[in-house]
C-alpha cells in the first residue's frame, strides 16, 4: 500500500494535471484495488471523477445494484443490441421483455440439471487434462474450452466450430464490457460479428424446428415451448436469448477459473488446503469462492445513474453519472464481512458477489457455478500442480494464457 495515500496523490494530480490523475487511477484499479478500495472505504466511500463513481462499501453497492429505477442496466445496451441487432433482457429494466424472457430463461436453465452438467464439466476437464500429459495452457485448453464445449452440449450452441464460437464471445464482450468510451474499432468488430453468430443461430433456430426431435439441451427446450402469439416470443427472441448464454457465461466463467487457480497456486497453504478438499465437492466448492472474493473476475459491475440517489453512507450520486459499483470492495467491507481479510470456507454464500446482486443476478447461476468449480476441483486433483510464469491477459482483463504442470502419471511399459 502506498505510504502517502492514494486519496492524497490523486486529489493533487487533479489540482494539477486532470488527465493525468484519471490514467493513475485506472492504473491502480488494474494493479492496486485491494489497498485502493481499503482507502476509499475508510475515507472516500464514493469517489466521483471526471468518468465516474466509485462506490466502495457493500451496502452502498448492494444499494446500486439492487434500485434500476435509479441505476439501471443502460450503460451495457448500446453495445449489446448493437451486436445482436435486438434487445436483450440484460440491458433492459422494468419492461415486458426483460420480465417476461428473464422468468422464461430461468426455467430453461433450470436448477434440477446442476448434477448432469457437473458430470458434464468433470468429463470434459478430466479429458482435457489427460490429454495435455502434464503440460497444459490452461486458459485455452481448460478454461475457456470446457465452457465453450458446456455451451456446445448443454444450451446447444456449438458455433461452427469451437475457435468461431470462442472468437464470437471474445469480440463482443469486448465491447460490451470494457469498451465504454466506444471506441469505434472495437465497436464495428463486435458488430460485424455480432451479425455472424445471429445469421448462424436463426439456420440453427430453423434446423431445430424442422427436425423430429428438436433436442433435450436448453435450445431444444425453447423450440419445443409454445407461448401465445401475442406475447412475441417467437424465433428470432429464441435465437437472441441463446446468444446471451455464450454471452453471458464463457468470458466470466474463464476469467474466474484464472483467478481461483493463480491465487490457490501462489498461496501454498491454499494449495494445499484446496487439494485435501478435492476429493468431497460440497468441501471443496468453498475453497473456490473464497479464492474468488480475494480475486474476483469482475471487481467493478457498471450501472447508470438516472436521477439523484442518496446511498445508505450518505453520499449523493447525480444523476447523468456513470457509476462503478465495486463488488470487490465490497467483499472486503468489515461492517457486512465478519474477518474480511481471513481466508475462510465457512462463510454464508451472502458474503459472495461473484454472481451479482438484485434484479440483474446471474440468471445460470446454478449451472454456471458448478462449472466452474468442477473445473478447478479436477484440476486440484492432479498431484504435482504448478504455474510456469504469470497470466497473460488481453486488455489486462480477459485471460489468454496460463501454463500449469502436473505430474502425468507413468506410461505402460515406460
Amino acid at each position: 500500500m502506498r505510504t502517502d495515500g492514494y486519496l492524497a496523490t490523486y486529489d493533487a494530480l487533479v489540482r494539477d494535471d486532470p488527465s493525468a490523475a484519471q490514467v493513475k487511477l485506472a492504473g491502480w484499479l488494474r494493479t492496486e484495488w485491494r489497498d485502493l478500495f481499503a482507502e476509499l472505504r475508510a475515507d472516500r466511500p464514493v469517489l466521483a471523477s471526471p468518468a465516474f463513481s466509485l462506490v466502495t462499501r457493500h451496502a452502498d453497492v448492494l444499494d446500486v445494484l439492487s434500485r434500476p429505477a435509479s441505476f439501471p442496466v443502460s450503460a451495457y445496451r448500446p453495445a449489446l443490441e448493437a451486436a445482436l441487432g435486438a434487445p436483450h433482457m440484460l440491458s433492459r429494466d422494468g419492461t415486458p421483455l426483460n420480465w417476461r424472457e428473464k422468468g422464461l430463461m430461468q426455467v430453461m436453465l433450470a436448477p434440477e440439471d446442476v448434477p448432469a452438467v457437473r458430470a458434464l464439466a468433470g468429463e470434459l476437464a478430466e479429458r482435457a487434462l489427460d490429454e495435455a500429459d502434464g503440460e497444459i495452457d490452461a486458459v485455452r485448453g481448460l478454461f475457456r474450452a470446457v465452457p465453450l464445449r458446456v455451451c456446445a452440449r448443454y444450451f446447444g450452441f456449438p458455433g461452427p466450430d469451437e475457435p468461431t464460437l470462442s472468437r464470437w464471445s471474445r469480440t463482443i464482450m469486448t465491447d460490451v464490457t470494457t469498451n465504454f468510451a466506444a471506441e469505434p474499432g472495437v465497436r464495428a468488430a463486435s458488430v460485424a460479428a455480432g451479425a455472424e453468430m445471429m445469421a448462424y443461430l436463426r439456420g440453427l433456430v430453423a434446423e431445430r424446428r424442422a427436425a423430429d426431435d428438436a433436442g433435450a439441451d436448453v435450445l431444444g427446450r425453447l423450440v419445443r415451448t409454445r407461448l401465445p402469439a401475442e406475447l412475441g416470443f417467437d424465433d428470432e427472441r429464441v435465437a437472441v436469448n441463446v446468444a446471451g448464454t455464450l454471452l453471458g457465461f464463457v468470458e466470466n466463467a474463464a476469467g474466474s477459473m484464472t483467478n481461483v487457480v493463480s491465487l490457490l497456486l501462489g498461496r501454498p497453504d491454499l494449495h494445499a488446503e484446496a487439494a485435501a478438499a478435492a476429493g468431497d465437492p460440497e468441501r471443496f466448492d468453498p475453497h473456490v469462492w473464497e479464492a474468488l472474493r480475494f480475486d474476483p473476475f469482475l471487481k467493478m459491475i457498471v450501472r447508470y445513474c438516472v436521477r439523484d440517489h442518496v446511498l445508505p453512507s450518505g453520499a449523493t450520486v447525480p444523476a447523468g453519472r456513470l457509476v462503478l459499483a465495486a463488488v470487490a470492495s465490497a467483499m472486503f467491507d468489515d461492517a457486512a464481512v465478519e474477518e474480511p481479510a481471513a481466508f475462510r470456507t465457512d462463510r454464508s454464500e451472502r458474503a459472495w458477489l461473484h454472481f451479482g446482486h438484485g434484479p440483474h443476478a446471474c440468471l445460470g447461476v446454478h449451472p454456471g457455478r458448478v462449472v466452474i468449480a468442477e473445473t478447478v476441483r479436477r484440476i486440484m486433483l492432479r498431484p504435482g500442480l504448478r504455474a510456469e510464469g504469470d497470466v497473460l491477459r488481453d486488455r489486462d482483463v480477459f485471460p489468454d494464457g496460463f501454463v500449469l504442470r502436473f505430474d502425468a502419471p507413468a506410461r505402460e511399459g515406460a
